[in-house]
């Protein structure tokens, strides 16, 4: 991933901030950081270290790995789902509103994420538990005995057992 230029991090928070309608001075409030260092940030003359990203992020109500991508600080895992492009584009929600519904998906999907990998992990230790010199239990053997036989062309035959 290809560093941003020093300016368009300034360019985002901008962004962010018109989005959020907050005032410069608001958010150098929020964030604990004066106007004009606020205002050299926006307009790329400054660079901000990452716990200065962190209080604005805090200050926007967006998310600080937003931020820290954006400056170049790390890298981007995944490209946004579809899902999170439609909530930070909609006008008519505020910024706390957007990452409100941006940190609801992301549990729901981290949550999935973590039932796929215990079900693959389940299913992983099922198949190394099983041993082929281990007997099938009589209620499976039961359940499968209709189709114990096979003909020669695949089909099974159900077969009965007199005595």
């Amino acid at each position: 991933m290809a560093l941003p230029k020093v300016g368009s991090i300034g360019e985002y928070i901008r962004e962010q901030r018109q989005q959020a309608k907050i005032s410069l001075r608001q958010l150098a409030t929020a964030a604990g950081v004066s106007n004009p260092y606020l205002s050299q940030i926006e307009r790329g003359l400054r660079k901000p270290s990452a716990e200065i990203l962190n209080q604005i992020a805090k200050g926007l109500h967006i998310s600080s790995q937003a931020l820290y991508v954006q400056a170049g600080l790390i890298e981007d895992r995944e490209p946004p789902s579809d899902v999170i492009t439609a909530i930070r584009a909609d006008p008519l929600l505020s910024g706390r509103q957007r990452q409100v519904l941006i940190d609801i998906y992301e549990s729901f999907r981290k949550e999935k994420r973590a039932e796929d990998e215990q079900t693959s992990q389940n299913a992983h230790l099922r198949h190394d538990s099983e041993s082929d010199d281990e007997p099938l239990p009589d209620e499976y053997l039961a359940a499968l005995e209709p189709f114990a036989a096979s003909t020669g062309n695949g089909t099974a035959n159900q077969e009965t057992k007199e005595g």
